[in-house]
């Protein structure tokens, strides 16, 4: 890939019509898939890549590199995907920290609604397909990580995501899940 990087740079700077093209065939399958050892979705994976080619490509980013641009592409993709990942999962709680509160607060509250809340909570997590039950049991229960939930089920980790992602958009369509951050 290094020689088509140089001869891809000389096109760009050259203003050669397709360059930018070449580029992007060049690297967006691999980057998508690089950005998937960092993120449970596809779809989020492909526009971080898209947002980076056109960020190189407003900015003339490519002007800068003497030589291979893979390297910068890759660390790229990898910081991008870890941010935007950071960030999706902060504003996923949010509401349900603010709801937690609000509970914490609300001193009529009662012990009856609390276990009546439980037990839905644990209907709702017993309904789950048997492995996204077991891998969200093992995460969140046991407070096992990623790695390890893997190891314990014989599955790669990015399924053991993929599977806890699940559960959590079942659960997080019930409103049973504010009291798994509390009430567990």
């Amino acid at each position: 890939m290094i020689s088509n990087d140089l001869k891809i740079l000389n096109n760009l700077k050259l203003d050669k019509p397709g360059a930018f093209k070449e580029l992007f065939d060049l690297y967006y399958i691999p980057l998508s898939t690089y950005a998937l050892k960092y993120c449970d979705s596809f779809s989020l994976a492909e526009d971080i890549v898209q947002d980076l080619f056109i960020k190189i490509w407003d900015d003339k980013l490519y002007l800068n590199f003497e030589e291979a641009i893979g390297p910068y592409l890759f660390k790229s993709i990898k910081n991008n995907t870890l941010q935007a990942t950071k960030k999706n999962a902060k504003y996923q709680f949010l509401d349900i920290e603010e709801h937690v509160n609000k509970l914490i607060l609300d001193e009529n509250l009662d012990v009856k609604y609390i276990e009546k809340e439980k037990k839905k909570l644990h209907l709702e997590i017993e309904a789950l397909p048997n492995k996204c039950k077991e891998v969200f049991k093992a995460i969140v229960l046991e407070n096992l990580k990623y790695k390890e939930v893997a190891l314990k089920f014989g599955i790669s980790v990015n399924t053991v995501k993929t599977h806890y992602s699940r559960a959590l958009k079942r659960l997080r369509n019930s409103t049973v899940l504010v009291l798994i951050l509390f009430f567990l």
